[in-house]
């Protein structure tokens, strides 16, 4: 089914499956974090910890994405920053802000709700909920336990502290 997605959703969902981050790791990236050439970058892990991810930082279209930006938020909202904004959630060559949790979470279920629900009706699909960006990261983790990732694998992608942690993507 044809989503017809903004750039940025494909781009940050790609970012968020292929490198099982958490998505307020991936939204707190800045240009200056990627590595594209390497399809790898630098995100600040749960607890402050500076940690290397690999993925697709750089899928298609990622050019058009930062659009000659050399600094600053990657996922920036559709409008201005609100006056009182911190400076480091604002782009200063775009005037726009970050892109935040709460909004990048709602687009993605609302973009989700059809596939989370095929039987449903189109009148009713309004009322359903889709899927959250918690289960993307979930979903690839768990696809990669299912294949064979080994468990300090599993690990370092994951950046779980504790092997125990990964006992819910190994049971499906």
């Amino acid at each position: 089914m044809a989503l017809g997605l903004a750039l940025r959703e494909k781009t940050f969902w790609k970012m968020l499956y292929e490198s099982a981050a958490r998505a307020d790791e991936v939204l707190c990236l800045n240009v200056e974090d990627l590595y594209p050439q390497d399809k790898r970058g630098k995100i600040t892990a749960k607890g402050g910890r500076r940690s290397g991810f690999t993925g697709s930082p750089a899928p298609p279209g990622s050019p058009r994405l930062i659009a000659r930006r050399t600094r600053g938020p990657l996922f920036l909202t559709d409008r201005k920053a609100p006056a009182g904004t911190p400076t480091l959630d604002v782009c200063l060559e775009t005037g726009r802000a970050r892109l935040s949790y709460r909004r990048a979470e709602e687009i993605f279920e609302e973009n989700t709700r059809r596939l989370a629900n095929p039987l449903a009706s189109p009148e009713d699909i309004e009322d359903l909920d889709g899927w959250t960006l918690h289960r993307l990261r979930h979903s690839a983790l768990t696809h990669d336990a299912e294949g064979g990732t080994s468990t300090p694998m599993l690990l370092a992608r994951s950046r779980h502290a504790s092997v125990r942690s990964l006992e819910r993507y190994a049971r499906q």
